[in-house]
């Protein structure tokens, strides 16, 4: 049986949002970040410290990346100006789906190429 992909009517169109989703959530830290956010790391030391690799530099740079495209919002507090926190919007429910999915995908794909043995990168 052979094995063929989903064709897809308006195959420009598509491949033109396929794009401008990969510009949106590309990059090695935008999905990390927004996972963390979603599971309730709202200040920007606390993000920091969820994902291991990251730098502040990278963090302030995907985060400013991530209020331009509406995924996340910032807040000061007004009581204490240095207090700054992070929430993700309602228009990025669909993104954090779209992350469970991949998240799902990466563990599947592991299992598949690893042939289901357990590595040091688990």
């Amino acid at each position: 049986m052979e094995k063929k992909c989903t064709k897809v009517l308006h195959l420009e169109e598509n491949i033109r949002a396929l794009q401008d989703t990969i510009y949106v959530i590309g990059g090695k830290w935008k999905l990390p970040i927004v996972h963390s956010i979603c599971n309730g790391n709202k200040r920007f030391s606390d993000i920091l410290r969820s994902i291991p690799g990251l730098t502040h530099r990278m963090l302030s740079r995907n985060l400013r990346e991530l209020e331009d495209n509406k995924l996340i919002t910032r807040s000061v507090d007004e009581n204490f100006p240095g207090v700054v926190e992070y929430d993700f919007t309602a228009y990025a429910t669909q993104y954090g789906l779209l992350i469970n999915e991949m998240i799902e995908w990466g563990k599947s794909h592991k299992k598949m190429i690893t042939g289901d043995r357990q590595t040091n990168h688990s």
